[in-house]
């Protein structure tokens, strides 16, 4: 089986910082695209911020410049630092992977079980 499980969200002031971090383990052969996705209290969920095997990154325009994703293939962990938090990014925060396991054919998507992350003050 594989888990992927995130770690730090919390309370912040608007203006404040907070870092994400997601681990995946289990029988992993590898992981291509990385991810954070949110979901707003009656909104969808929607992609923050997606980052290749290869380091190639892509920002949902509403958090570009702010918010910045990395990877350590190692320790097979995607990270969101995110800063000049506002208001309107508190949300559930979930990680994304996309991993090929032990014995599988083709790679699945997997999802953390998601961190809040509250902006207020």
């Amino acid at each position: 089986q594989v888990q992927l499980v995130e770690s730090g969200g919390g309370l912040v002031q608007p203006g404040g910082s907070l870092r994400l971090s997601c681990v995946a383990s289990g029988s992993i052969v590898s992981i291509n695209t990385m991810g954070w996705y949110r979901q707003a209290p009656g909104k969808e969920r929607e992609l923050v911020a997606a980052i290749t095997s290869g380091g190639s990154t892509n920002y949902a325009d509403s958090v570009k410049g702010r918010f910045t994703i990395s990877r350590d293939n190692v320790k097979n962990t995607v990270y969101l630092r995110m800063n000049s938090l506002k208001p309107e990014d508190t949300a559930v925060y979930y990680c994304n992977a996309d991993i090929l396991r032990i014995a599988s054919v083709r790679s699945y998507d997997y999802w953390g079980q998601g961190t809040q992350v509250t902006v207020s003050s």
